[in-house]
């Protein structure tokens, strides 16, 4: 049996519940639930052909392979979504179907009592090179990415780790996978809404390939668009419908994927020079968006999170126990009001790392570390030998507990979350400097090297609850951005990927979460609010909630 439950697999973004937190006031109106969508959904026989869309990406990236540890980001995942093959749709409540411009057909039974996917690939897909895509190419990416070699620098060896095998089946369109141990979320494999196209096997064959090949752009393509522009210097990467597409054919002519500083988005979109943008919980973009003529905004509730990182090899980050000290003195529901103040959004915070609230499953499993508790903070700090001195700040062995939040410009989020936690840790005599970096350096020059003591960013959620939530988590993951984990979280995680039921998996998650808390390396703030500015005139994209985008289908109405 497969399990299925809707809950968070991650990609960074620089860019809820109705229920009140205690001393916060809800929103008005209740959030948009999780399994809604807000696309302007259209029959294809409603719109027009052709037509170009502007496309507002918050980085123009150094690494475009999007399963490389440098590659997951969430505006890179936004252009690789047009250019590779995904092998499923996921409908607005998660629920997946075999996209079948790449599977024939697609069945996971057991087989000598271990778990097998055979992969029937459609004979007409091909890479834009003219090599068909077969068997081999799933069984590179398999060798890639299932962790044996740690030269492949990957973001995610999850469910490849399980995989045993991949051979041949009756032809070369066939892939045979047998798993070691059971993965209950095999269908996040190939997949665009878990975060893991396929790729090309002659570009991921070896380490130098799979880390470099996608460096600069893209080798080849296998999707209903190709690349026609690549300009780092304008940060464009311009795509055109490929007329070698075997699918249904691109309602657009061409996509340009525009790389700005998340700040000057919204009035990028006011000044006509982007038809679509997320816009994220920014409230000047929010009332910017609904005051624009000929635009709108689409709402839903997604599986997405903001959240603050503590870096734990920083060397005064080391000991969890001052990890979790900072984190009872942090007002995680002052900064969800004050960061979502006009979004018609509740002001809850989440207590928890891998459900969101109202989700099946959620609860608070922190043991009393996500209540705000200053003076608890400070007589831990205590216990451990920071000691307030003259000056205000605590020091220990002749050092000062000082820190650097590390924090994009032009961001309102991160501006508010920096200033915020500066106040707040100064409370308790931690010295906080913010370090304002360019928007289009923070992932790639400091998130990604580690190179912050503490930082927030968002994490973008796909369908599936284990998937890429085991290398935000897991111990020397490349995807773990604070550093910090343990056994226990590991061998959890490891127990929600092979769970028979979404009861035990849910179990499992829980179980991951109480050590999440414990290790204090991630901190939840609250379910960000999927909320972008669209062109009303442009159809089958917006708010997909834990669904994806068809990109062949976007289009403008007639």
């Amino acid at each position: 049996m497969i399990a299925s439950v809707a809950a968070l697999s991650f990609a960074l973004c620089s860019c809820a519940s109705t229920e009140q937190p205690a001393g916060g006031s809800a929103a008005g109106g209740d959030a948009p639930r999780m399994t809604q969508q807000a696309l302007n959904a259209k029959p294809r026989t409603a719109l027009r052909q052709g037509g170009t869309l502007n496309w507002a990406i918050d980085q123009y990236s150094g690494q475009w392979n999007p399963v490389q540890a440098d590659g997951s980001e969430a505006s890179t995942i936004d252009v690789v979504k047009a250019l590779l093959p995904t092998f499923w749709r996921s409908d607005a409540g998660g629920v997946q179907t075999p996209n079948p411009a790449y599977l024939s057909d697609v069945t996971s039974e057991l087989r000598q009592g271990k778990q097998t996917v055979v992969w029937t690939l459609n004979p007409k897909a091909h890479w834009s090179d003219g090599t068909p895509i077969t068997w081999r190419d799933l069984e590179a990416d398999w060798r890639a990415l299932n962790g044996q070699d740690p030269a492949f620098r990957t973001a995610s060896s999850n469910g490849f780790d399980q995989v045993e095998s991949v051979v041949r089946g009756q032809d070369d369109h066939q892939a045979v996978m047998t798993f070691r141990e059971p993965y209950s979320e095999w269908q996040a494999m190939f997949n665009n809404a878990g975060n893991a196209p396929l790729l090309p096997a002659k570009y991921v064959a070896t380490p130098e390939l799979f880390n470099t090949s996608f460096k600069s752009g893209f080798p080849v393509t296998a999707g209903p668009f190709k690349v026609e522009r690549m300009d780092p210097a304008a940060r464009t990467v311009t795509v055109v419908a490929d007329p070698g597409w075997w699918g249904d054919r691109p309602m657009l002519d061409r996509i340009v994927f525009k790389a700005y500083d998340t700040g000057r988005m919204p009035q990028a979109f006011a000044n006509g020079e982007v038809d679509y943008y997320n816009n994220g919980p920014n409230t000047e973009g929010y009332r910017i968006i609904r005051s624009t003529a000929g635009a709108e905004a689409r709402r839903a509730g997604g599986p997405n999170l903001r959240h603050l990182v503590l870096n734990g090899r920083s060397p005064l980050l080391t000991d969890p126990k001052v990890r979790q000290a900072l984190i009872q003195a942090i007002d995680r529901a002052e900064i969800t009001r004050t960061d979502l103040t006009g979004l018609d959004w509740p002001y809850v915070p989440m207590n928890n790392h891998f459900l969101v609230p109202s989700q099946h499953g959620y609860q608070d499993n922190s043991n009393g570390l996500s209540r705000f508790d200053p003076d608890a903070a400070k007589a831990s700090l205590d216990s451990l030998g920071w000691k307030l001195g003259p000056s205000g700040v605590r020091t220990k062995d002749g050092k000062e507990l000082a820190l650097r939040f590390v924090a994009p410009a032009d961001n309102n989020l991160a501006a508010n979350e920096s200033a915020l936690v500066t106040r707040m840790l100064g409370q308790i005599g931690v010295k906080v400097t913010v370090q304002t970096v360019p928007a289009g350096e923070f992932f790639d020059g400091h998130v990604n090297k580690h190179d912050f003591d503490l930082t927030a960013f968002a994490l973008m959620g796909t369908p599936f609850p284990v998937s890429n939530s085991i290398s935000t988590f897991q111990q020397d993951s490349g995807a773990n951005w604070s550093q910090v984990g343990s056994k226990a979280l590991d061998k959890a995680m490891a127990e929600a990927a092979k769970a028979d039921t979404v009861e035990d998996e849910t179990a499992a998650l829980n179980r991951a979460d109480a050590e999440a808390w414990e290790v204090a390396g991630l901190v939840p703030l609250y379910q960000r609010p999927a909320i972008y500015g669209v062109r009303k005139d442009l159809a089958n994209i917006g708010a997909a909630g834990l669904g994806d985008l068809v990109y062949e289908n976007i289009g403008l109405l007639k």
